[in-house]
């Protein structure tokens, strides 16, 4: 089944409120196995919106309205698809007993004619109640063809959709089921590239590389009847891809930190602190803090997380984490001795089990002869300190201080592994 959203409503086209239901709809249509190969917006004109439903009847098997239900003389969707399909609109009991409930501790000035046409569902329609309004809602079959109409208030819609939509049209429809792969120290051309063949000759399961800040994420979907079905397929497909090398021969796995939508490396990492009973402090310099604040965002943080320094001059690093001066002034602060020593002396001075130190050029311009992007990150712990080099080439100044909290949040990682 491919379906299609016709958003009704000039509020939309004029940019006064953003069409967020279509997104909502795709969502939740492509969970149950219903492709939409088409959203569109249309205003509140009778005309207009007879031809968008015939072009829509023509190329889709669901057609899905929102908008269009209330009182006013402008709410025409009902009116308008009653037409298009020749039929008539009748009162909907429950949707009128809701109604009239409602007007019932008003005053009776207050209720006009108008408002009975929130409780009208076209003829032949399966009613849709409105949890959290009075616009009734309608799915109707005729012939091959169902259309859908729900009020435009996400309110209103989205538990319409959740509570009763979705179980009307799940009924015999394969499921989608996804799994979302998540990498850190890969670029999507990269990873794109050793995946081509995947990708290009991909039937189901199907292949969706995503590119986010500093990191890339693939989601893998199939449609099937059960979830353990979903999951031998996604299984087998994502051992597959694992297994596949960089272009530096390495294996894809490597790069792997994580799974779902819902995640992040940082969390990931905390997650790892935190079930290994460790502690953290951190000394930064470039990222000024992020990665401190970062790891405070998380519920629970107080239990691993020491405290930690910003020592973003020569100066302050000297002072407040009793590095020598002159040897600062010797390795320079951009240097792997300055990233080891702001790790060893945080760790050293907050007694904690790991620290880690950040230091760098966030740009635009050079520094100590570096150019912006060059980052050190080091870390300590009781066996052993060392430290990276990254660089960041290409990059806003704010994305290099985010992608490089973001390499030493990978650091720790592969430093508990």
């Amino acid at each position: 089944m491919n379906a299609e959203i016709i958003a009704v409503g000039t509020e939309i086209l004029t940019g006064q409120i953003v069409n967020t239901n279509a997104q909502f709809i795709s969502e939740k249509m492509a969970e149950i196995g219903v492709d939409v190969y088409y959203q569109t917006a249309i205003g509140d004109n009778e005309k207009r919106l007879l031809d968008v439903i015939e072009m829509a009847s023509r190329r889709s098997d669901l057609i899905i309205l929102t908008g269009g239900l209330g009182p006013t003389e402008d709410d025409l969707t009902k009116q308008t698809l009653a037409r298009f399909l020749g039929k008539t609109l009748v009162f909907d009991q429950q949707a009128k007993d809701k109604l009239d409930q409602f007007f019932a501790s008003r005053p009776k000035s207050s209720r006009t004619s108008n408002n009975e046409r929130q409780a009208q569902i076209i003829e032949g329609s399966i009613p849709i109640q409105n949890i959290t309004g009075l616009a009734v809602g309608g799915l109707l079959v005729d012939g091959e063809k169902t259309y859908v109409v729900l009020p435009g208030p996400p309110s209103e819609l989205k538990p319409m959709v959740t509570k009763h939509l979705v179980p009307l049209l799940s009924k015999g429809n394969e499921i989608l089921y996804s799994k979302v792969l998540r990498f850190f120290g890969i670029g999507e051309s990269q990873l794109v590239t050793v995946l081509s063949e995947y990708i290009k000759n991909q039937t189901d399961p199907t292949i969706a590389p995503y590119a986010k800040t500093g990191e890339v994420t693939l989601r893998l979907s199939t449609k099937s009847n059960s979830e353990q079905e979903a999951n031998e397929k996604l299984d087998a497909l994502e051992k597959e891809l694992l297994s596949v090398r960089s272009l530096d021969k390495t294996p894809l796995s490597e790069y792997l930190y994580g799974y779902g939508e819902d995640n992040s490396l940082a969390k990931v990492v905390f997650e790892n602190i935190l079930n290994r009973k460790l502690t953290i402090s951190a000394a930064e310099s470039l990222t000024a803090g992020m990665f401190q604040a970062k790891i405070a965002d998380f519920s629970g943080s107080s239990q691993l997380f020491k405290g930690g320094y910003v020592t973003y001059s020569i100066e302050e690093k000297a002072r407040m984490l009793g590095i020598p001066l002159v040897d600062l002034q010797k390795h320079g602060v951009v240097s792997h001795f300055t990233a080891q020593q702001m790790a060893l002396k945080s760790r050293q001075l907050m007694q904690s089990d790991i620290g880690v130190g950040l230091t760098g050029v966030a740009g635009p311009g050079e520094l100590e002869g570096h150019p912006a992007g060059t980052v050190y990150i080091g870390i300590s712990t009781t066996e052993k300190t060392e430290s990276i080099q990254v660089s960041i080439g290409g990059r806003s100044r704010s994305d290099i201080r985010y992608i490089a909290m973001m390499h030493a949040f990978n650091l720790v990682r592969k430093t508990l592994l």
